[in-house]
């Protein structure tokens, strides 16, 4: 039973490591879903007031939608990439295919989470109704007594009104969740075209085949898991030196004694080679054979990073 347990944690804890682009993009959507969902049971509250339900209702949608499009932005390594090549090398060494890729790849990633929220925004209808509760045409409802207007078609969503509107409120309300709910739905299905047609433009424009774009996805992977494994066991292996020799000793435990003897840290990679192997990366060839990575290029010995009679830049960008 405890290895069956333990069998079962290991595959969530890959599952949820996994750099797969479809699975982090469901998996920023399914906990879209539950911010939005606990937003609304916890935090909407329609002020139900002339003139501030529109812009109450817009923020609720808006606001959150643009704070998730940007924290999207900050967690994408491309954005940092890019930020790094710009300041190192500049954008000459990109053309305008390549810098059009690089910020769609940025901005379609991000674009997850906020098209998540206000689809289901939409879908709920809280804030589309109290947004646009005042705005309904009293004439627009049949029999409706002339003597009411807009403040108490602001005051439907919180459904605070006179015995004799209770009718003209649910109407209003139906009205209006039929109308959020047909643009959440036809969201979905703009985006769902969006997706299916990037997906069929990527491959129709790759110049890699499948099985080698499938190769070139899981070295990328692989590559970043033993850099960012080793670069934790090398700088801690260099903290110990350097704490040694400022005391003459180093606590360190069983596990850590035998990183330390096993391997030997001289000193640190200079900022040259820092630099070479960061930054934007379009793939790229060398005489005919593949270069995966910045890191790959750099242990070839290939320098520049434009185009060049022997090295011809491939406008796909690494997902």
């Amino acid at each position: 039973m405890a290895a069956l347990v333990a069998e079962n944690f290991r595959f969530l804890s890959l599952f949820f490591k996994s750099k797969d682009v479809m699975i982090f993009n469901g998996l920023v959507a399914l906990g879209t879903v539950g911010s939005e969902e606990l937003f609304s049971v916890v935090a909407f509250n329609c002020p139900c007031s002339p003139a501030r339900n529109y812009i109450y209702g817009l923020a609720a949608i808006g606001v959150p939608a643009l704070a998730l499009f940007l924290i999207g932005v900050i967690w994408n390594n491309h954005t940092w990439n890019l930020v790094a090549e710009c300041h190192k090398r500049g954008t000459k060494n990109f053309s305008a295919a390549a810098t059009f890729l690089l910020f769609g790849s940025i901005m379609g990633r991000a674009a997850v989470a906020p098209v998540t929220w206000s689809v289901i925004s939409l879908l709920r209808g809280e804030a589309y109704i109290c947004a646009l509760s005042e705005f309904v045409r009293p004439s627009s409802l049949d029999k409706f007594p002339a003597e009411y207007g807009a403040e108490v078609l602001a005051g439907f969503p919180c459904k605070d009104v006179p015995a004799n509107l209770t009718k003209f409120r649910d109407e209003v309300t139906r009205r209006l969740r039929y109308e959020s709910q047909l643009f959440g739905w036809l969201l979905i299905g703009i985006v769902a075209v969006l997706v299916f047609l990037t997906k069929c433009l990527k491959h129709c424009c790759s110049p890699l085949s499948y099985r080698q774009e499938a190769y070139w996805a899981q070295y990328r992977s692989n590559e970043d898991k033993l850099f960012r494994r080793t670069a934790e066991v090398h700088s801690r292996i260099l903290a110990a030196n350097n704490v040694k020799h400022f005391f003459g000793f180093v606590a360190l435990d069983k596990e850590e004694k035998e990183l330390v003897q096993e391997f030997p840290v001289e000193g640190v990679q200079p900022s040259p080679q820092w630099n070479a192997i960061t930054g934007v990366y379009i793939y790229r060839e060398n005489k005919g054979f593949p270069l995966y990575s910045r890191l790959h290029k750099w242990a070839k010995g290939v320098e520049g990073n434009g185009p060049s009679p022997e090295g011809h830049e491939m406008l796909f960008l690494a997902s």
